[in-house]
This record gives structure tokens, sequence and C-alpha cells, in this order.
């Protein structure tokens, strides 16, 4: 089975964020999937930058992935401040769950 970008993405759901408690996907962190061959890239951000939970993070995206079949060295997290996170990138469900119109 050859799988997609969105599928990937709906994986990446289940990643929390640490601090928060909510979908790095639902606040808007994840900026780009892309599948090559046997690999996949994900081009990501923080809500802040120094943020010391990126490796966390990281990890989980890595372990997620494997749970779809990809291999840890197939999985490429690239971290991006461009364009810097805003509250704007959140999903409605994100807004709703801390409070935000």
């Amino acid at each position: 089975m050859k799988l997609t970008s969105n599928q990937i993405e709906k994986k990446l759901e289940e990643v929390l964020d640490p601090e928060l408690n909510i979908s790095i996907v639902d606040l808007g962190l994840v900026y780009k999937v892309k599948i090559e061959k046997a690999k996949v890239k994900i081009l990501m951000t923080l809500t802040t930058i120094g943020c010391p939970l990126i490796s966390l993070i990281e990890t989980e995206v890595k372990s997620k992935l494997k749970e779809l079949g990809f291999l840890e060295k197939n999985i490429i997290v690239e971290l991006t401040f461009d364009p810097p996170w805003s509250m704007e990138k959140m999903s409605e469900k994100a807004k709703a769950l801390l409070g935000i119109n």
C-alpha cells in the first residue's frame, strides 16, 4: 500500500505538543509532508524559537511514522521558522481547546 501525504498527516495528529497536549497538526506546526520513494520529509516549526521540546516532538513524530512502516533512517524532520508560527495557523479545534475565539 502506498501512503499519501494526507494519511501521514492523519497519523501526525496523534503527536501531541508536550506542553499544550494538543496535536501538532491542529496547532499548525506541520507545514509540509513530502514522500519520496521510501523516505518521508516533515517540514515543521515550533511555537517559539529555541523551544527545548523539539527532541521530544521529533522522537514522537518518528515513532508514529515507524508505525506506518517507515524506517527511522528514512524519516527526516526539518525545522523551520520561515514563515514564523502564529495563532492563525491553528485549527478551529485547537483554538476551541485553548479557549481562543
